[in-house]
């Protein structure tokens, strides 16, 4: 059927229920801009979770926002048939392109083709066609270009082994920037930084004159060494402070013969903790901490001291005052505040004779003119990327459109469609109609109006180390063993098993064969419920009661006796029983005997009314349910602006899903029935004759019964005919019973 709209002349066609455009040429695809919206059966689609290429549909989401909406998808399609001279390329979804295709008229063509050529070069193949997988690896497209337009430059940017060994260094002290051969290499920023840094690293370290390192290059060693005994020091001189201040107090600022009493008896190594605690030296009273008699524990800090600071500050003296020490301690505070000042530490590691060497060979300016060069080759480069772009989609975005256009892809026999996840094996059933699923609580909320029968599972792969959530729509066969818990394998579209297990069912009709069958199972379920509740209760009854007899079993003195056994009341209550039962009996016979006046034809009858009365509304309903089975909100939940109706319709819907076939075996179960088989038949046979036994003799004369009758009109018609008038109207009464046995 053809419908104009806009200017072209649009091919429609009716799939799945619905009427939808067809797209199946070049040309189609082309003019896709003057298809009006409401005609496209998706209006947005999310990117994750579709079994296309990422690279393709990063390519038509032009903006990066995760969606593909109509207009990308147009501008794609403008972008492709412009770059190729025959648009029908793309309904074949191949993925080798001969050059001569491409079309160099138009400039974007023309760079495309250029790109393509470069392409092949730089892999060193030599052939007039191009592939996807030969632009699957950039890496390798770029590995032998110096300058690829990215604002990267490696060392094999250059020649110069001087601009190399800069390379190297920044790279060491800064960190890389991925270049697209897939070397570390640098950009503007981190040339400007690292130059920087080496001029502010230099002209701190030259400022280091002798009035900063008051002991030259040892300067950091005798600020560590005072640094390691300064508190120590400290507290000695305090404590000596004390002493002065009140004599009688310089035996308790001294350690105490109890102290080391206290751990005389142990082993003293290991009480050096306790030995550090005591002064540095003994409290005398003097103002002067001695060189000898320091603490045993802080003598080896004292020797380090003495030798890289005292006695170069106070050669040949046995002993310093305060202020002696405090004049040695404030000779280091320029220099803790020039190291405090340091500049430029990310180059220090580099040493600083290296530092200034880059300084000194002034290669900053050829750098940056490298990445200059390479910035002015982007065109090209990008080109490179274009191509790469151009083939993906050159191979899928037919494809794409028949998952978003038209849904050809869900409806064609042995082609899955993009948002199927996988394949579902669970119950000895193949389920094919699998979608992933982002939101469980939304997916639920769709689900009652898909009017599909679903399984949601939550799939997990040890080998992948991920887990995901599906649900699975199931078409066909039987579902009384499906239940949440149930163990399954999920197969995705690469091939790899998942462990699934069923978290939720939403229940639907399968079809209408199930449906007729679907009162009689709640019945005998709630059949099966009442009995089992009743028997519960029972049981609970019993138990109650016996345990309270036993519990009761002494009977208190002057309580009641038991009643006498009433036989009038026991008597009437039989009788109400029997009579209940025979009202019952009655009530059977009566439906018995109606049965039995019909013929067999027309007890079949009454058996099928019945049971259509009964399935009947069930069947209908389920039918209409079928008919209008819709995968729209499921993909809806998904994220998808679905714009048109994708029915799974009773034929569809069996396609989705296949059920184990089963062979004949020819041998027997060991565990079977022990019965064996001639006396089922001969049971089969017993029920088939006593059946039309039982109707021969409702219906039709027995051959015995009919040779009695016929005896017995014989014997009336012989009878004298003198008898009496009493005696004469009995045989009357006698031939026509007889006559009508005989009729």
């Amino acid at each position: 059927m053809k419908k104009n709209s806009s200017s072209y002349d649009w091919k429609f066609c009716t799939i799945g229920g619905v009427t939808r455009v067809m797209i199946n040429s070049g040309q189609d695809i082309a003019h896709l801009g003057e298809l009006d919206k409401k005609l496209w059966t998706v209006l947005s689609c999310p990117v994750d979770g579709l079994e296309i290429d990422p690279v393709s549909l990063a390519a038509i989401d032009s903006d990066a926002d995760g969606k593909i909406r109509v207009d990308e998808v147009v501008a794609t399609a403008k972008w492709l048939t412009t770059v190729l001279k025959d648009p029908e390329l793309l309904v074949k979804r191949n993925d080798v392109l001969p050059l001569s295709a491409i079309n160099d008229a138009e400039e974007q063509g023309a760079a495309i083709l250029a790109s393509a050529k470069q392409i092949l070069s730089n892999l060193g193949l030599e052939k007039d066609e191009i592939s996807v997988a030969d632009t699957a690896d950039s890496v390798a497209i770029f590995a032998k270009t110096g300058l690829n337009g990215d604002g990267v430059i490696t060392a094999q940017s250059t020649a110069d082994e001087k601009l190399q060994a800069a390379i190297a260094a920044i790279v060491t002290t800064l960190g890389a920037s991925a270049d697209r051969s897939g070397l570390d290499g640098v950009d503007a920023d981190k040339v400007n930084k690292f130059y920087e840094l080496c001029e502010a690293y230099a002209a701190w370290s030259d400022a280091a004159t002798s009035d900063i390192l008051p002991y030259g290059a040892d300067t950091e060693a005798a600020l560590a060494a005072c640094e390691a005994i300064k508190a120590k020091v400290a507290d000695y001189f305090m404590r000596c402070k004390l002493a002065a201040f009140d004599a009688d107090s310089t035996s308790a600022l001294d350690v105490s013969v109890e102290r080391i009493s206290a751990i005389s008896a142990q082993d003293l190594s290991a009480c050096a903790d306790e030995i550090a605690s005591y002064p540095l030296a003994r409290i005398t009273g003097e103002q002067a901490l001695p060189f000898n008699g320091i603490n045993p524990a802080w003598q080896a800090a004292f020797d380090a001291l003495k030798a890289s600071v005292l006695d170069k500050e106070f050669p040949g003296a046995e002993s310093i005052t305060e202020a002696q020490w405090k004049s040695v301690l404030a000779k280091f505070d320029a220099y803790v505040a020039w190291k405090g000042a340091k500049a430029g530490t990310e180059v220090e590691p580099l040493g600083l004779e290296a530092v200034k060497g880059f300084i000194a060979d002034a290669k900053k300016d050829a750098l940056l003119k490298l990445v200059e060069d390479d910035l002015a080759v982007k065109p090209q480069a990008d080109a490179i990327d274009a191509v790469i772009k151009f083939m993906h989609l050159y191979r899928d975005f037919y494809g794409f459109l028949g998952n978003y256009v038209t849904f050809n892809d869900f409806y064609a026999p042995d082609v899955k469609a993009a948002f199927q996840a996988g394949t579902l094996y669970i119950d000895q059933r193949c389920c094919e109609l699998c979608m992933t699923v982002k939101d469980m609580g939304a997916s639920a909320a769709g689900a009652g109006l898909s009017g599909m029968f679903l399984v949601y599972c939550t799939c997990t792969s040890k080998t992948k180390g991920k887990t995901m959530n599906i649900v699975a729509a199931i078409t066909k066969g039987e579902v009384n063993d499906l239940r949440p818990g149930k163990h399954a394998v999920f197969y995705d579209r690469e091939g790899g098993d998942w462990d699934a297990t069923v978290v939720n069912i939403v229940e639907n009709p399968i079809s209408v064969g199930q449906a007729f069958w679907t009162p009689y199972r709640k019945l005998a379920r709630l059949v099966e419920d009442k009995i089992a509740k009743t028997a519960s209760e029972k049981s609970s009854k019993v138990t109650a009661d016996m345990t309270s007899k036993v519990e009761n079993a002494e009977v208190p003195e002057g309580a009641p006796k038991k009643a006498p056994f009433d036989i009038a009341k026991f008597t009437g209550i039989l009788a109400a029983a029997g009579l209940a039962f025979g009202a019952i009996l009655a009530g059977l016979g009566v439906i018995a005997s109606t049965l039995a006046s019909l013929k067999w034809w027309q007890l079949i009858l009454v058996i099928v009314v019945v049971l259509l009365i009964i399935s009947a509304p069930s069947m209908i309903l389920a039918y209409l349910k079928l008919r209008k089975r819709n995968i729209s909100p499921l993909l809806n939940a998904n994220g998808w602006a679905m714009n048109s109706l994708v029915k799974v319709n009773i034929k569809f819907g069996n396609t989705m899903t296949s059920q184990a076939k089963l062979p004949k075996v020819a041998g027997k179960d060991p565990f079977g029935s022990k019965t064996p088989s001639w006396l089922k038949w001969l049971i089969g046979v017993l029920v088939v004759a006593a059946a039309v036994f039982a109707y021969l003799y409702t219906h039709h004369q027995l051959p015995c019964q009919k040779k009695a009758a016929e005896e017995a009109v014989e014997e009336v018609i012989e009878a004298p005919a003198d008898s009496s008038a009493a005696s004469s109207e009995a045989p009357v009464e006698v031939v026509e019973a007889a006559a009508e046995e005989v009729a």
